[in-house]
């Protein structure tokens, strides 16, 4: 008969395979039976061409025999005492859904003992240019690319729009970022638009095993599994940059590891470089560090900063995601719950719109009096940590920081108190200073742990203090559509900029560039634009097709160093009179001054 998806199956093997696929995820055995909440809502079955619904069940019960193996091996490895604290205990039926819901249910285990470094794979055609936990799983990642693409209509305009015209037709691209269905749209987008590219992840926990295996069927290189450990990471990295008949040209970055290593390890190939897009507020600070260090030898785009990337992915994706990331990996009630939100940034923001809304009491901490201000007007109150720490239920960072969240902090803690992180950096929360010998680690589910003090006081980690959204469950395809496509304009502009058009310096992109973006989303609303009139544009100053905004709109925190040299410019004609007589105005000259340094 034939399932909800059209798959052949029987009830009997329905059940089986459901069943299966839980003893991946280690459920316990009273869930046996229950259907697993991946996106495919079913059981996953073999899509070959040609197979008979018998050849598919035998394949079936092979693979998932082959993998309740490993898994069996896996817990067999992890009940041997280990010199470190580490208790495991059996996840329940909800741990294995609040692991991710846009991975296949037991497919992205981060338990498999065995590296695959040390695995031989290849694809179908031959190749063996990648490395993924499980080459065997593209089936089922592919069919997550293609429910995303369903979610990204301007990636996908933009990808039939300039198909014909190849604008990155010679374009060999280092892609550095989270991989899960979304980024796979991407990447293919870049290829049917003539590049070539190899990718790595920026974040150990968050690449979905299934789509990285899809893009490794496709022919893409991809290194990246979910459970890297840092060696892993860098030698990923690694593997993108260093090939055989590999210069890369263009670099995509998420945090801006790819840049790093390749400006330390190959400066000879980094200065044949034309550009950078990097899309988060680590790499982009690392990029103006660089920039104002006269270390930056190549162009560079500020896409985190574009309009289109923080008016929507940082607002939006962060306010539908902080709960339901929350939900699956603590079951948390969130009514009457104090939380407090470590920034107030777009990230921030909507973090703390999604947890008022479910009736929680939310604090903010703040370091800019502008982002303290907003959050006043908004109804938060502002603290500072160490006024609230005692007293809240769940924190959560969002500042791009470091050491936000200390060990002194966790000390003060309450029992049962949730910490996480929405900011990219895996550095907001100071994780290291908890493998002391002191402390307990007890694993409760996948990304979830267990920390326990000496007096029973214990407080729940969720991934290690690296993103909650991107580990734990899984973020808006239509707003991820929305960023893949001003990054794929941020690299077609970079890359056919004639000489001389950009510096060795970081870029915001041009504003017709993000209305452009925004254009490509609007008829998924059925929205349409009011037109100006030739009287009314003129009135505006403005031409009739854009760019509506001006390009220092939202540009005060983007270009830091250059607004400090405005800033002076302004002073300097501001005071440019003879000196002032009144000891008031010289005073206030002197704390400007203070102020600028």
């Amino acid at each position: 008969m034939a399932d909800g998806n059209g798959q052949c199956t029987e009830p009997d093997e329905k059940t089986e395979m459901a069943n299966s696929n839980q003893s991946l995820t280690n459920m316990n055995n009273n869930a046996a039976g229950q259907p697993s909440r991946s996106p495919l809502n079913g059981p996953a079955v073999s899509e070959e061409k040609g197979l008979t619904c018998a050849d598919r069940t035998s394949n079936e019960a092979r693979y998932s025999h082959a993998l309740s193996k490993g898994n069996q091996d896996t817990k067999a490895a992890s009940s041997s005492k280990r010199s470190t604290r580490i208790r495991s205990r059996s996840l329940s039926a909800s741990s294995t859904d609040s692991y991710s819901s846009a991975s296949y249910t037991g497919s992205s285990s981060d338990e498999d003992d065995v590296s695959p470094r040390e695995k031989t794979q290849k694809n179908s055609k031959g190749s063996n240019d990648f490395c993924v936990r499980n080459i065997d799983l593209h089936a089922f990642g592919r069919r997550e690319i293609e429910i995303a693409e369903q979610e990204m209509p301007g990636i996908v305009a933009l990808r039939k729009r300039a198909a014909d015209d190849k604008p990155l037709k010679g374009a060999k691209i280092v892609g550095c970022t989270h991989i899960n269905a979304q980024t796979a749209v991407l990447v293919e987008t870049l290829a049917e638009l003539g590049a070539m590219v190899r990718w790595a992840a920026c974040n150990i926990y968050s690449t979905q095993n299934e789509v990285a295996a899809a893009l490794a069927e496709a022919g893409y290189p991809v290194f990246a599994w979910r459970g890297e450990t840092e060696e892993d990471f860098w030698w990923c990295i690694d593997r993108c940059v260093n090939a055989e008949n590999w210069q890369p040209n263009m670099i995509l970055d998420d945090g801006g590891d790819a840049t790093h290593l390749m400006l330390k390890k190959y400066p000879a190939m980094f200065k044949l470089i034309k550009g950078i897009v990097e899309e988060s507020v680590t790499g982009v600070h690392r990029l103006y560090q660089l920039s104002k260090a006269n270390k930056l030898t190549v162009p560079a785009m500020n896409v985190n900063d574009s309009v289109t990337k923080t008016k929507f992915d940082n607002l939006y994706s962060c306010k539908e995601s902080i709960i339901d990331s929350l939900k699956r990996s603590t079951d948390v009630m969130f009514g009457g719950k104090q939380v407090v939100v470590c920034g107030y940034g777009e990230v921030g923001k909507g973090c703390c719109q999604s947890l008022r809304g479910l009736g929680c009491v939310v604090y903010v901490t703040e370091i800019d009096p502008i982002c303290a201000l907003q959050a006043c007007m908004d109804g938060f109150r502002v603290v500072k940590l160490n006024e609230v720490i005692r007293v809240v239920d769940i924190v959560v960072t969002a500042t791009g920081n470091k050491n936000v969240v200390t060990r002194e902090h966790m000390d003060k803690m309450k029992n049962g108190c949730i910490v996480c992180n929405m900011g990219h950096s895996n550095t907001e929360i100071d994780v290291g200073s908890l493998r002391t010998p002191e402390l307990t680690w007890e694993k409760v589910r996948s990304q979830v742990d267990h920390v326990i003090w000496p007096d029973g006081k214990r407080i729940i980690l969720i991934a290690e203090g690296r993103l909650i959204n991107l580990t734990c469950s899984s973020i808006p395809s239509f707003v991820v559509s929305i960023t893949a496509a001003t990054q794929a304009l941020a690299l077609i502009e970079l890359f056919n900029a004639p000489a001389g058009r950009y510096k060795a310096d970081v870029y915001l992109l041009p504003k017709k560039m993000d209305e452009y973006v925004a254009s490509l989303h609007l008829p998924t609303f059925d929205a349409h634009l009011t037109e100006l009139s030739d009287d009314q544009a003129k009135y505006l100053g403005l031409n009739k097709a854009g760019p509506f905004k001006p390009n220092y709109y939202r540009s005060t925190q983007d270009q830091p160093y250059k607004i400090k040299t405005i800033q002076e410019i302004v002073l300097r004609k501001l005071f440019s009179s003879p000196t002032p007589q009144s000891s008031n105005a010289t005073s206030l000259l002197t704390v400007l001054n203070v102020m600028l340094l």
